[in-house]
């Protein structure tokens, strides 16, 4: 169920904060944990108290059904400007196919995760262009005994630039519904009207937890990342990411098209010291608005309540265009010993609205890294989907469209599977980007270029394929499609 009434909080703040409670669990005998019992408890929390702001906006998921459902307002939460405090209650389970952790929703079953749980790459994936220590994520989750294995060597993780506290417990015995007591404790902390700073709030979680389930203490793995790195690290201080590994740029939300509405982790105190992979670019000002991933121009817009919608507000003036001649020299970038933050430098230029002097930017990086490292390397691959992405926040759709389909073309070509996270996130972003060519002529070029790839990329639902012919032949007809 979705309950998709805003609650705004009582004072005067300038910069609302926005919360986003999730509860989900599968329904019946594979639930793990009684996820939905903790919302009454949140819901009593004060907006502004749980956000930790003046005033706060809030949506509440209770055992949402559609991973669609999940995403869309996620990814308003994370557009939406102001601190993002994101509570996350349910259960883990891995996709047997590609053995990625998905949070169970309520028709999640072992042998339809991949397509009916949220997978938990997205989380990283929607909060990756937030600005760093701008995000909090309080998670409370039960793994089975799979998923409970395999993070004991892969650990959770919600992006460089997000403080990650909770528990994740093992499954309890059978015919047994454990309760979700973390979570169960934040919101009691924080019914007192007070909110201690987040690592404290923590704190006295797990002693509350501590007190009720002495065995918690031996027994859970306890997630503390309160140190964010910022989201704009040096582009190759991290090891490269291998075919598998769901790093913060190979994992966007799959197409949609109509008629579905489903579609295609740190932990421990290891996890605080655990690098993680850079991410493409990280505007500190709210981006431009993005519309929920690849649902076709004619569909009819996600209801998504008004103050989360990426951009609803009017967005506030760029600074005056400078000409790249009356800027100071750029340092000459080298890919091997970088002298300056280029991240840092691109995403002041998108701030500025200078989007040319940004993709001028990364363009020189991508040369470097080309002659540095050579064509499909991970370096090269990287700076092409900033690139992408660049091209998306200046509005360019079909310039934004073909580089993506660039990346997939060199992703494959470096030997990457079609099922590889980042193929499919790569064709899945030139899909939505396609989607928002208006001009019939570049469109119909991108779109026989989509569809062979889409034979090759099907992605994670049946109709992506199905939708580029359908709209191809409209395009042909001379219809208007977008």
């Amino acid at each position: 169920m979705l309950i998709d009434g805003v609650i705004e909080g009582e004072g005067a703040g300038t910069m609302p904060g926005t919360v986003l409670l999730l509860a989900a669990s599968p329904v019946g005998k594979g639930s793990l944990v009684d996820a939905a019992s903790v919302l009454p408890v949140l819901a009593a929390v004060s907006p502004a108290v749980l956000s930790g702001t003046d005033t706060a906006n809030v949506v509440e998921l209770a055992d949402p059904l559609e991973p669609q459902a999940v995403l869309t307002r996620l990814r308003a939460a994370a557009t939406a400007p102001g601190p993002l405090t994101v509570f996350v209650t349910g259960q883990l389970q891995l996709d047997r196919r590609q053995r990625l952790p998905h949070l169970a929703l309520a028709r999640t079953t072992p042998s339809t995760v991949r397509y009916t749980g949220f997978p938990w790459h997205w989380i990283r994936e929607e909060l990756r262009l937030r600005a760093p220590g701008g995000t909090t994520v309080f998670v409370d989750l039960h793994a089975d005994a799979e998923t409970w294995q395999h993070l004991a060597t892969q650990p959770l993780a919600v992006g460089p630039g997000a403080r990650l506290y909770g528990r994740i417990a093992p499954p309890p015995p059978r015919r047994t519904l454990a309760m979700p007591t973390y979570m169960k404790s934040v919101a009691t902390i924080l019914r007192s009207g007070h909110r201690p700073e987040p690592g404290q709030l923590h704190q006295q979680a797990l002693a509350r937890v501590a007190g009720e389930e002495p065995e918690a203490v031996r027994r859970d793995l306890v997630l503390t990342v309160d140190s964010p790195t910022p989201a704009v690290p040096a582009p190759f201080a991290a090891a490269a990411p291998t075919v598998h590994a769901a790093s913060p740029w190979e994992a966007p939300a799959p197409f949609v098209p109509d008629g579905l509405r489903s579609e295609a982790p740190a932990s421990l105190a290891s996890a605080a010291s655990r690098s993680e992979p850079p991410a493409p670019l990280a505007p500190a000002a709210s981006p431009p608005k993005v519309p929920a991933p690849f649902v076709s121009a004619d569909a009819p817009p996600e209801t998504v309540p008004a103050p989360f919608i990426a951009g609803a507000a009017p967005p506030e003036a760029p600074a005056p265009f400078v000409p790249a001649a009356s800027l100071p020299e750029a340092p000459v970038p080298s890919a091997a010993s970088e002298p300056f933050d280029s991240h840092a430098e691109i995403a002041s230029a998108v701030e500025a609205g200078r989007h040319g002097d940004a993709d001028g930017l990364a363009a020189r990086w991508e040369e470097d890294a080309l002659r540095t490292y050579g064509p499909g390397s991970d370096e090269v691959v990287h700076w092409m989907e900033v690139r992408a992405d660049l091209a998306m926040f200046a509005g360019d759709a079909v310039r934004s469209c073909r580089t993506w389909l660039a990346v997939a073309d060199a992703r494959l070509g470096a030997g990457q599977s079609p099922d590889a996270p980042g193929v499919e996130a790569a064709v899945d972003r030139a899909h939505h980007q396609w989607g928002r060519i208006a001009d019939a002529g570049p469109a119909r070029e991108l779109g026989s270029a989509l569809a062979e790839l889409r034979r090759r990329v099907p992605g994670r639902r049946e109709g992506a394929l199905r939708h580029v012919h359908q709209r191809l032949e409209q395009l042909r007809a001379g219809q208007r499609v977008g």
